[in-house]
């Protein structure tokens, strides 16, 4: 699902291999042995990971707010009659959260917290000893998963946050938590799905377009998505795209990404029931700048 916030800070980026070396480290110290508690702070917000199935079950009725109530996604009986957004994979993810302790109600004179963003977080050994990826239901992951039989990968999913909370700040606190998520766990790679919203892949020529010539994964990196689900990309030649134009067209949260390094699948997938046209995304870690990680990471751990 689409994420509106603001595109990140357009950094330099530097050699891999300084960035490896000081994430593997950030995330090896003590103070970051596991990744419990907050793992970042910004004034009233704090990011964690969700602390149990009551989190989890808010988290789902963020998502049913964002993705149903404000967006053109058709929800289920269930999500209709339970007003949240549920399926299978929530059981086997890790969903992380950003927290505001001033927005909540009072209980017993203390706040409780409020739930304004979140993410889903999906493991590969996690993913591969239960039922896979939940990309793998668009994309054909098999030919990636062979390439790359030893990597550590990590799935990166229903991204949702309130719309008075979609700012660089918000965005800087997930992105916080999901390198102390991906420093604990070695992850290598992150992986998943990016979406436009619109079902009708005219009116996305153009970021289409320029996701297919100038964005595209190299071999080691393509997923295409199964065939009868497959949406050309290739709708515009190279010379007739206006490349700031298309750019500008992306959402948010695929801007972010594009920053940081990722590079996008051969095809989309219509995804009818969400109003989306869906990318395959793919993240290497080695390929972020440094930069980028001094951002995310909290100020005591930069250093």
């Amino acid at each position: 699902m689409p994420l509106d916030l603001p595109s990140l800070p357009g950094f330099l980026r530097s050699g891999p291999e300084p960035l490896v070396r000081s994430l593997l480290d950030w995330g090896s110290g003590d103070a970051w042995a596991e990744p419990e508690g907050a793992l970042g702070r910004s004034g009233s917000l704090e990011v964690r990971l969700a602390a149990g199935s009551k989190e989890v079950r808010r988290a789902q009725k963020l998502r049913y707010k964002v993705f149903y109530e404000e967006r053109s996604a058709a929800p289920s009986t269930r999500a209709r009659l339970t007003r949240r957004d549920i399926d299978p994979f929530d059981e086997i993810c890790d969903h992380l959260l950003v927290l505001d302790h001033e927005a909540g109600p009072k209980r017993f004179r203390k706040k409780k917290p409020k739930i304004v963003g979140t993410y889903r977080l999906l493991r590969r050994e996690v993913a591969e000893s239960r039922f896979g990826f939940y990309s793998a239901g668009e994309f054909d992951l098999r030919p990636l998963l062979a390439r790359h039989p030893g990597t550590r990968l990590l799935e990166l999913g229903r991204s949702c946050v309130l719309k008075p909370y979609r700012s660089r700040q918000t965005l800087a606190l997930l992105w916080q938590g999901i390198w102390a998520y991906v420093g604990h766990h070695r992850c290598e790679a992150m992986i998943g799905c990016a979406s436009l919203e619109g079902t009708d892949p005219e009116a996305l020529a153009l970021p289409l377009s320029y996701l297919h010539h100038y964005a595209r994964s190299p071999a080691e990196w393509l997923v295409r998505p199964h065939p009868s689900r497959r949406c050309g990309m290739d709708r515009m030649a190279p010379q007739a795209i206006d490349a700031r134009a298309a750019f500008k067209r992306l959402p948010p949260l695929l801007k972010g990404y594009l920053r940081l390094g990722a590079t996008i699948g051969d095809g989309a997938v219509i995804d009818r029931a969400f109003g989306t046209t869906d990318v395959f995304v793919a993240l290497p870690v080695a390929v972020i700048g440094e930069r980028y990680v001094s951002y995310f990471t909290p100020e005591e751990k930069a250093a």
